[in-house]
């Protein structure tokens, strides 16, 4: 409940049939990772991310033949937004704009002179296009970064504010803005930064953060501190592995601190110690397994496995429903109160009727 307590105040932005910012829920992003003059392959990528859950879907969009595969899954129902990433060409930009994309990501600093940003703006404008200002630690603008020497915080919220400012000038707001670095500490500082002088509302990621095991502990610092501080109204956990991956760790992230109407399962286990005397680690294993292809887990549940009576008791006590390990067996609990004593071998089967029956 944390993030909806102190969530920061920011205007709002429609993506699609998605709004970012305001009181709206934290939309999901990803990316595909297909050719992006592949309509089967990307097709198909997108819809398996819609399914996973990914409210926003971003594409890279290089050259103008890329921008037709795009109008052509905009025309394909694919179920979800779908942002252009575009970089060096205002032209695809301005096309991608025409065939109706849901969202612009470009950064302003490398689309060219200030003409071709007017242009990409009134495009924008003219077909009621919000865009996304991408400031990513690794592509600072010369200048910014000899001034600063490195990729600093204070650089990337200046960089950011240069964007914003160039948007600005020709009467642009319907903006959102993203402070990356693959840093976890640097991204948290700037994003800080931004947050504390604008109203625009923010995409949060960790850029770079690696495979899927250490990708999704850096993002889950990063985006975690930001969420905790009220800040952040959209997240993309980037990932060196299938982006349905990264969904599926961006839900973990958003679960984790239990943001109301967005929190999904709470699973609660203990590390296991010499008091337990049953198979934790298999029964945790098997019952996310179960949960998993039950399709329940998106369920807004707190379920405990506990290993032993020294903290099981007053843990599933506190849960919507879980179990207390005992000698190959367990106590069943359910809101408080203990419902009855089940076998070892039972104790996956019986957790998942309950859970359905809630």
């Amino acid at each position: 409940m944390i993030y909806n307590e102190v969530r920061r105040k920011t205007r709002c932005v429609r993506v699609g049939g998605v709004q970012i910012g305001g009181t709206a829920p934290i939309a999901v992003q990803s990316m595909t990772n297909t050719d992006p003059h592949d309509f089967e392959a990307t097709h198909s990528q997108v819809k398996a991310l819609a399914a996973a859950g990914c409210d926003i879907v971003r594409l890279t969009v290089p050259d103008m033949e890329a921008a037709e595969v795009l109008a052509r899954l905009k025309n394909a129902d694919v179920g979800v937004p779908l942002v252009a990433d575009i970089h060096y060409d205002y032209r695809v930009a301005v096309r991608c704009a025409e065939v109706g994309v849901d969202k612009i990501r470009i950064n302003p600093g490398n689309i060219g002179d200030e003409t071709r940003v007017r242009a990409v703006v009134e495009a924008c404008r003219l077909h009621r296009v919000p865009i996304r200002i991408g400031v990513n630690g690794g592509s600072l603008e010369r200048h910014i970064l000899e001034k600063h020497g490195a990729p600093t915080p204070e650089a990337l919220a200046e960089s950011a504010f240069y964007h914003i400012g160039l948007l600005e000038k020709y009467g642009f707001y319907d903006t959102v803005v993203s402070i990356k670095a693959s840093d976890v500490a640097t991204m948290i500082a700037a994003n800080r930064l931004v947050a504390a002088a604008c109203d625009y509302p923010i995409h949060l990621g960790v850029t770079e953060a690696g495979d899927a095991k250490r990708g999704s502990i850096k993002s889950a610092i990063g985006v975690g501190a930001l969420l905790a501080d009220g800040i952040g109204d959209t997240v993309r956990v980037s990932l060196t592995a299938d982006p349905t991956e990264e969904v599926s760790a961006a839900r973990e992230i958003l679960s984790a601190l239990q943001i109301a109407g967005q929190s999904g399962m709470n699973i609660v286990s203990c590390p296991t110690c010499g008091r337990t005397k049953i198979d934790l680690i298999e029964l945790v294993a098997r019952f996310e397994a179960a949960a998993r292809e039950e399709g329940l887990l998106q369920k807004p549940l707190r379920v405990a496995l506990m290993g032993c009576p020294v903290n099981g008791p007053g843990e599933a006590r506190e849960a919507d429903v879980g179990i207390c390990g005992g000698t190959h067996e367990a106590l069943l609990i359910k809101k408080g109160e203990i419902i009855e004593k089940i076998p070892e071998n039972e104790v996956i089967a019986r957790l998942i009727a309950e859970i359905k029956q809630m």
